[in-house]
């Protein structure tokens, strides 16, 4: 039996990491597309040879390994060269979760991706998640973390309003709140999860 193919989603700051925190202590199995990415970023990996090739071997650093501020500061300030990226990467992360999901283990498994929607991920899932909050709020959780103000604007800028996300979500988690909403919440759907992952 196959495992229920959820996705989990939600912009910058928006809770979807404490949200796939809980998700894996409730035994679900969680992947995060960033960390995929990070593991694609490595020496020798397929992520590191698409940034050479996009943007040259000056965006790696002395060990083959990609140099991740030299390509933040290049994608968050030219939306082509974002977009350019993002068509290379996005393909191979989706190979990356198909090998994981098609051994799991575990009756439920999700990736967490920020631009999950966005970059085509939607047919993966039986079950799509948005965690959302408004964009103020946002920005002031990610700069009590250490963001500064431009960089953390320019990061909500190139995720968009959330529009599509939340057009192709089956279920939206309101984070506007404090932790026991959101936790209500979470319970809530990890129940969902559990009766539909039984009903397969």
């Amino acid at each position: 039996m196959s495992a229920l193919r959820v996705g989990l989603t939600g912009g910058l700051a928006s809770g979807k990491s404490t949200v796939s925190a809980w998700l894996r202590e409730a035994g679900f199995e969680v992947v995060d597309a960033d960390r995929l990415v990070a593991e694609l970023h490595q020496p020798g990996g397929a992520g590191a040879a698409t940034v050479r090739d996009l943007f040259g071997p000056e965006m790696l650093d002395e060990h083959g390994g990609v140099d991740h501020a030299k390509v933040a500061a290049r994608v968050f300030s030219d939306p082509k060269a974002r977009k350019a990226l993002e068509a290379a990467i996005h393909p191979l992360v989706r190979k990356r979760f198909e090998e994981t999901a098609a051994t799991c283990s575990q009756a439920v498994v999700v990736l967490e991706a920020t631009l999950l929607v966005e970059a085509g991920y939607s047919p993966l899932f039986n079950l799509i998640i948005t965690v959302e909050a408004p964009c103020e709020l946002r920005l002031e959780r990610a700069m009590a973390r250490g963001m500064d103000s431009e960089s953390t604007r320019a990061r909500l800028f190139a995720q968009g309003d959330g529009e599509e996300r939340r057009k192709a979500a089956h279920r939206l988690i309101d984070n506007s709140g404090d932790e026991e909403h959101l936790r209500r919440q979470v319970d809530e759907l990890i129940g969902e999860l559990n009766r539909l992952a039984s009903q397969r």
